[in-house]
């Protein structure tokens, strides 16, 4: 059944996608393996009704997200995630952190855009090598997690 938006198969795939760093001088980092914690929740506060003990209230306070993660293989320090990745984790805070957009986009067979988020003011928050295994034939793996203001959907 195609998708009447962009003429596409629905739903789409999720394996063919890139992720985008910046505002005027956005750049694309090496492929990344998986990028998950695309969501948003509304946090609500529970309220119960005086003497009336069969109605609970939960009553909206707000939107809540969950950290983005990116994996990918381990990239050179030349990357421009990792330098980074480096200037907040190996900067002792001493300086201000860099906050950046980080747009994250599905893509077709033809590397056209089906779906589309935007993260605002996005910075790394924890920067994982995951395990290496003597007895494993597997690329070695780094995860970035990152905290944001708040995402939309742009696609």
């Amino acid at each position: 059944m195609p998708d009447a938006q962009s003429n596409n198969p629905y739903p789409p795939s999720a394996f063919y996608f890139k992720v985008m760093f910046g505002g005027t001088h956005e750049t694309v980092d090496t492929s990344f393996q998986e990028v998950s914690g695309i969501s948003s929740e509304v946090d609500v506060e529970t309220v119960t009704e005086g003497g009336e003990n069969r109605f609970v209230h939960q009553l909206p306070k707000g939107v809540k997200h969950s950290n983005l993660e990116l994996k990918r293989g381990i990239a050179s320090k030349d990357s421009p995630l990792v330098k980074w990745c480096m200037a907040v984790m190996e900067g002792d805070l001493v300086q201000a952190i860099e906050t950046k957009e980080v747009r994250v986009f599905l893509l077709n067979e033809e590397k056209k855009p089906i779906r589309g988020w935007l993260f605002d003011s996005a910075y790394p928050l924890k920067w994982e090598v995951e395990s290496f295994g003597s007895t494993k034939n597997e690329v070695a793996i780094e995860k970035i997690v990152m905290s944001y203001t708040y995402s939309k959907r742009i696609v």
